[in-house]
């Protein structure tokens, strides 16, 4: 089967081409072990690898067991129901077989998934070829059977109200709200087909998650906001909350106008938040107008978020120098080759001036002056912890001028 029977960039109102797209995330992550196969002995269970292990894990431990239950809770059933002939005869083939390799690519999981648990923690860096090859065959084989049946099937018996059906139980799946129904139910089925953009945006509108994991009270946090912060870190990373360690830093030009990227904090401590980038760069410049950013970390998987307010000051060159010299070579040769935020040709002059680093510096480049570490100094931490009915708990410190922190609850 083509991609050409799928749309691009598919919403629900799409569910056979949602279904492909999330086969097409599949090869993705697929690739991705293969590459750590390549990868692992040269590099170890470095920095790329920790993270490349952390995006498979993420993918086939919540993602495509969602995947496998469309498929064998809604998919199949609802072919099931409206196939006649030739199409039945082919689903009572098909279906146990699918469901047998659901099962059989679950526990080849298993196995992949307790080392590459390994790699992303940074404990070992092993990763058996003959594993990956055999779960990527199972998946590479199972996906070529459902695109070339299954899915042209779906397309050619569903009706709209059908396709409206599968795609709400998908969306719901997904704690997401689908308005499919209301808007079939208010305007008729065959008007709510040929609602576009309108619909759309109040599909987007109707987007949410009543929260429901926890509680914050005020006798839950500890007096040290801090000290709070490194708990609440722990716990994001032993619920394996990806990338826990990224944080949004939005800075304010001389001028008033306001930019924000993510970075990864690098080190947190009773002196601050501290990350490390190119001191010429847009967030370099605009700190230098304006020594005051915020941070914002957003831990989804624990319903959870913590915006930090505070003054900017760059850390020393040895510090500087520390972390610079533990990082990945191929990091160390990038901060040299890039001009952060400076305009350049096109991706073939970043690799020439990349490949020059490496043949002049080789295994041991040095720290660029215009790039080291900066240290937010908090004077305000929000902890935010979502609760139904967005009645959220919101616990707020500020700092007072002998030091202490003020602590107070905010409004949702």
């Amino acid at each position: 089967m083509t991609d050409s029977l799928f749309e691009a960039v598919p919403g629900f109102d799409q569910p056979i081409a949602v279904l492909k797209h999330c086969h097409d995330r599949i090869r993705k992550q697929l690739r991705t072990m293969h590459n750590l196969l390549t990868h692992l002995p040269e590099h170890g269970a470095d920095v790329d690898a920790q993270q490349a292990a952390k995006a498979v894990l993420q993918y086939f431990s919540k993602a495509a067991p969602k995947h496998h239950d469309d498929e064998e809770q809604d998919l199949l059933p609802m072919l099931q129901a409206v196939a006649q002939g030739d199409d039945a005869a082919l689903l009572r083939s098909l279906c146990p077989e699918i469901m047998r390799e659901h099962q059989q690519m679950d526990a080849a999981w298993q196995t992949l998934n307790q080392q590459l648990q390994q790699i992303a923690c940074g404990a070992a860096a092993q990763l058996s070829a003959a594993d990956v090859q055999h779960f990527a065959a199972m998946y590479t084989a199972h996906m070529e059977t459902e695109e070339s049946h299954i899915a042209p099937m779906a397309k050619r018996l569903f009706s709209a109200r059908e396709m409206a059906q599968l795609g709400a139980a998908m969306q719901n799946r997904r704690g997401i709200i689908s308005v499919g129904s209301a808007v079939e139910s208010a305007v008729g089925s065959a008007a709510a087909t040929a609602l576009t953009t309108p619909v759309k945006n109040a599909r987007i509108a109707h987007l949410r998650t009543d929260y429901s994991h926890a509680s914050l009270t005020e006798s839950d946090v500890l007096n040290d906001p801090i000290a709070q912060f490194a708990k609440w870190f722990d716990e994001a990373l032993k619920a394996e909350v990806r990338e826990p360690n990224a944080m949004s830093v939005a800075t304010v030009a001389a001028g008033g106008r306001p930019s924000s990227r993510i970075v990864l904090v690098k080190d947190f401590d009773q002196r601050g938040f501290t990350w490390f980038t190119n001191y010429d760069s847009r967030k370099g410049r605009e700190l230098q107008q304006n020594p005051y950013a915020a941070l914002l970390f957003h831990w989804p998987e624990l319903e959870r978020q913590v915006r930090i307010e505070g003054r900017v000051e760059r850390i020393s060159a040895a510090e500087s120098d520390a972390y610079f010299n533990s990082r990945p070579l191929k990091s160390r040769l990038g901060a040299i080759a890039s001009d952060q935020s400076a305009p350049v040709a096109d991706r073939a002059q970043l690799e020439t001036r990349y490949a020059q680093a490496a043949a002049q510096y080789g295994e041991h480049p040095p720290r660029p002056e215009q790039w080291g570490g900066y240290r937010l100094v908090p004077d305000a931490i929000e902890f935010w912890q979502g609760r139904p009915s967005r009645l959220h708990d919101r616990i707020f410190f500020t700092l007072l001028a002998d030091g202490s922190w003020l602590r107070q609850r905010l409004q949702p």
